[in-house]
């Protein structure tokens, strides 16, 4: 028997049925389709599933979907709205923050979150808010220089007025 929940997901209000033992990871993956979201360990110890719950970085193969309800979701496809890469999407290209990819949607979920809350962090502060990241590929130096780009990137496009940068 399903119960009913409505989560807004990426700034979308969305209703649905699931079943009470249903994981947040196969809800976001499966019901919505939004694959950007990488199952990696369903024990909390990659990361590869985060997303950010209600603005804080949760890894949801341990969550169930019916504690979503009521609640934002924010999955990595937020990130690249209209059409444009997001600061942190362009970093971790630039700076070369990925290999094979599997990790990098956690990473740049718990990458946003710090920068939302420290627009300016330390290499340590960096290291910290990724440790619940797993990346078996990089070795971190990257990921790392990608975030402060990413910081860096943020800083100057807010210090710009809106319609400055496009000349309207």
């Amino acid at each position: 028997m399903g119960r009913p929940i409505t989560v807004t997901v990426n700034g979308e209000k969305t209703s649905a049925e699931v079943e009470p033992r249903l994981l947040l990871v196969h809800f976001i993956r499966e019901r919505l389709r939004l694959t950007g979201t990488h199952i990696g360990c369903d024990t909390t110890h990659c990361g590869a599933c985060t997303v950010l719950f209600d603005g804080v970085p949760v890894k949801s193969c341990t969550m169930l979907a019916v504690q979503a309800d009521g609640r934002q979701l924010t999955t990595v496809e937020a990130l690249h709205a209209g059409g444009a890469l997001h600061p942190i999407q362009a970093a971790f290209k630039e700076e070369h923050g990925l290999q094979c990819g599997f990790c990098t949607p956690g990473m740049m979920m718990s990458s946003f979150a710090l920068l939302a809350e420290n627009p300016d962090p330390t290499e340590e502060e960096i290291r910290w808010a990724l440790s619940g990241n797993i990346c078996r590929c990089t070795g971190y130096m990257n990921i790392v220089k990608a975030v402060r780009a990413a910081a860096v990137q943020m800083k100057e496009a807010a210090a710009v007025p809106a319609g400055a940068a496009t000349g309207s």
